[in-house]
């Protein structure tokens, strides 16, 4: 699906909520149909069992007829038989159809997220993403399991009503006036509650988000003691949207209570004409029996078209939502017209900086400001809109797949995924195991694996949080070297381990990626030394270049900076 067009992502506006719910609706529409067919066949079966009853005790019980007792009664197990099958039949098609919205819903907003990549995170929060995997798929795939139960409903009171016409005028026209009145004024109830819920929904999505935040960076809030400020915000969010559910509980209770007590009072109007009516004559004892069936049969649906209101009022606030994240446009897109893929042995050169690293090198860049790297990493690996080339051809004119395949950048901010860890470093699990441990011992992370129990096949926690923040990079590095990509840019990849297990890094690094282009982006004198050619970026330009002896013997800024001191003035 197309990313839906609106202003504000994150909060769409009706007319894409709705064009979002259609779309759903046609890609579930076989079991969406067979289930409102099934559904009306279930609840008009039921509807006419008040009328067999009627019946058996008019032509059976009252006149003491065996065979037509008999009749009906094998009528009223038939219609029994029918409201099973197919209420069995209905449940089913309801289930996968909610099933259905849910995950296509789900498979329609990851793979959105992953077209979005780094544009993702800095659109919208992590508690709303969240909250609309957790949420809001589950209100849509009740919006559409509705719908079945409601035709199904409908159905029913409109059969009613028609078999109540024919034998009361008086008792018709109540079903028929009384019906739409009891609907009109429990939707009264629901734009205020269309309103609360909305209210809700924020608030909960920034809670989510702010409990993200702290569990992500709970080790640094301990660190400066920031962690009661912390828990008094949270704890006063929290509460704030404790009052906000209890104000969303009452409108929603007094929607649930009018869904029992209109209904009811409507139940006892009927029973009360009708007992008017054959106490004057108007109705025989059967047909008496057979209009408190229908009207104590008529609560059930009656609940549920309100229930159909309710929900489908929750499933338009989660669509909102869904459309919301749907239309959010990547920060790149692809060229209407994609060049062809650059020959692999093409220098990759960025001009806003004057940097060019040479083909099937290892070229190192220190920077004297630690932005300057992320920003030439981003330009370079297309994450930022900049002139930058690839064998002459400019990477905005490239398809984004093409440059992800052949332009790695592997930064410290990339997580650890939960899982196994053989999966976690080989995406594709092809590789053999003698594969994986040359390279993990490239990163110096073979002793981490060799600690692990289950060696590769451990399974890893969520962000890696058993590893320390050593381990994690030496991890994260294994994992990049193992893509093998055609152009690899590490930035700081070794800026939280030991100088011995760098020296080892470093040592290794250049024999591993042997004619294969990378650029490792450090102040570390470890991997400068190893370089093939080492670049010094000052206030975001290529200041100087060349072996790391040399600049230290020429250049008192690089001197300044990979020795850690002053530069004399």
């Amino acid at each position: 699906m197309r990313s839906l067009p609106v202003a504000d992502p994150g909060v769409a506006d009706h007319r894409s909520a709705a064009r979002l719910l259609r779309w759903l609706a046609g890609r579930v529409r076989p079991s969406l149909a067979a289930s409102a067919v099934l559904c009306v066949i279930w609840t008009v079966s039921q509807s006419l069992m008040p009328a067999v009853v009627g019946r058996a005790v008019d032509a059976g019980l009252t006149t003491r007829d065996t065979d037509a007792l008999l009749a009906w009664g094998a009528a009223l197990l038939g219609l029994g038989l029918v409201q099973a099958a197919a209420g069995v039949a209905a449940h089913r098609f309801a289930v996968f159809t909610w099933l259905a919205t849910a995950y296509r819903t789900v498979q329609l907003t990851v793979r959105h997220a992953s077209q979005l990549g780094a544009t993702l995170p800095r659109r919208l929060a992590a508690g709303e993403v969240v909250s609309i995997g957790t949420s809001d798929i589950s209100q849509l795939g009740s919006a559409m399991e509705i719908v079945a139960r409601a035709a199904g409903s409908v159905a029913a009171i409109v059969v009613i009503t028609a078999v109540l016409l024919a034998t009361s005028v008086p008792l018709g026209l109540v079903i028929v006036v009384g019906v739409p009145v009891l609907m009109a004024v429990i939707g009264v109830g629901i734009r205020p509650l269309h309103r609360h819920q909305q209210i809700y929904r924020d608030q909960q999505a920034t809670l989510a988000t702010l409990a993200s935040d702290i569990v992500t960076g709970l080790r640094i809030v301990r660190g400066v003691g920031g962690e009661p400020v912390f828990a008094d915000r949270y704890r006063a969010q929290s509460q704030e949207l404790r009052r906000r559910g209890m104000r969303l509980a009452s409108v929603e209770s007094l929607l649930e209570a009018a869904q029992v007590l209109l209904p009811g009072l409507f139940l006892v109007l009927v029973t009360w004409i009708g007992a008017r009516l054959a106490v004057a004559g108007e109705l025989t004892v059967g047909q008496l029996v057979a209009c408190y069936g229908y009207t104590a049969f008529l609560v059930g649906p009656m609940r549920t078209l309100t229930e159909f209101v309710h929900t489908t009022t929750r499933g338009h606030v989660a669509a909102r939502r869904v459309a919301g994240l749907l239309a959010i446009e990547p920060e790149l897109a692809d060229p209407p017209r994609p060049r062809r893929v650059p020959p692999a042995d093409g220098d990759l050169v960025d001009v806003p900086s004057g940097l060019r690293v040479a083909a099937g090198r290892l070229t190192a860049v220190a920077a004297t400001a630690p932005e300057d790297v992320v920003a030439l990493a981003d330009r370079l690996g297309r994450y930022r809109d900049a002139e930058v080339t690839l064998a002459g051809v400019p990477l905005r004119e490239l398809a984004l797949a093409t440059v992800r395949q052949r332009i790695l950048v592997a930064d410290n901010d990339a997580w650890l995924f939960a899982g196994r860890l053989r999966d976690e470093l080989d995406g594709d699990a092809q590789l053999p195991d003698d594969a994986l441990r040359s390279v993990l011992n490239v990163a110096s992370a073979a002793d981490i694996v060799a600690a692990l129990p289950a060696g590769l096949d451990a399974v890893v926690a969520e962000r890696g949080r058993e590893f320390s923040g050593g381990q994690q990079q030496r991890l994260r590095l294994a994992r990049a070297l193992l893509a093998d990509p055609p152009i690899l840019i590490l930035v700081e990849p070794t800026s939280a381990v030991d100088a011995h297990t760098e020296a080892r890094i470093a040592d290794r690094l250049r024999a591993a990626r042997s004619g294969r282009t990378t650029v490792v982006c450090t102040t570390s004198p470890l991997l400068l030394e190893h370089a093939d050619r080492v670049v010094l970026l000052h206030d975001g330009k290529v200041l100087a270049e060349g072996g790391h002896a040399e600049l230290l013997r020429t250049e008192p800024r690089y001197a300044a900076l990979v020795t850690r001191t002053e530069v004399a003035s």
